[in-house]
Order: C-alpha cells, then structure tokens, then sequence
C-alpha cells in the first residue's frame, strides 16, 4: 500500500469543495466547459446548449479515467473504453454503469464555490 501511495499520490484525495475565482467562469460560451482542478483530478464547470450551467467531476464512472466534452456531439466521451455521457453526465453509451458526477455550484461574493453534493460549505469571514 505505501507503494500504492508513493506512486499515486492523489489516489483517494478528493476534496469536499474548492474555491474559484467566479470572474475565471463568467461569460463562458454556450455549448463549452472550463476545467479546474478536482483534488488529483479535473473538474468542469460546462454551459450547456441552452445557456444553463452545470459542474461535474471529469472521471468516467466505470474505470476513473479522464472524460473530455466533445462540442459537437454535445457529449462526454471516455476514451479507455468508449464510454460515452450527455449532456446532462447521464451514461447513454459503453461500459459506464451510472452518470457523471454532478457537483453543487454556489456564490459567495467574487468566489465560485464548487461542492460535492450533500457539503455544506463555509467560508471563514473576511
């Protein structure tokens, strides 16, 4: 096991939430995602076709590989093994037994605040 860590060190790190600046996020094209880091993986913050915006954690639900967004096909694609999501992380193709992982979007201020689900978040006062 500590071999396990040595040589994966982000392995099981995931955070609770993280903090953004919200002017990074603002003005984002329909149809197109930002990523930002999600503990030792990606995370995208991804405005959908119709303007509404959305947050999921990046890692394909079948084996944690990285998904990227395909514009064209308004789609989430695994490459490892051809999973694929919609637009909403729902797993419509492949071997993906459930969807994406939708994280919590909040503001506070000038910061984005992106949370998994459940977390309540506090910041500490300026």
């Amino acid at each position: 096991m500590a071999l396990m860590r040595f040589a994966f060190p982000t392995l099981g790190k995931e955070p609770d939430f993280v903090v953004l600046n919200r002017k990074d996020f603002t003005n984002l094209a329909n149809n197109s995602i930002k990523r930002f880091p999600w503990g030792g993986t990606v995370g995208f913050y991804f405005t959908k076709a119709d303007g509404s915006i959305i947050a999921l954690k990046g890692v394909c639900s079948h084996m944690e590989c990285n998904v990227d967004y395909k514009p064209a096909e308004k789609r989430f694609y695994c490459p490892c093994h051809q999973g694929w999501f919609d637009e909403n992380g729902k797993n419509i193709s492949g071997p993906p037994p459930k969807p994406l992982e939708i994280l919590v979007i909040s503001e506070e201020g000038e910061k984005l605040i992106i949370a998994k689900k459940g977390v309540k978040v506090e910041l500490p006062k300026a």
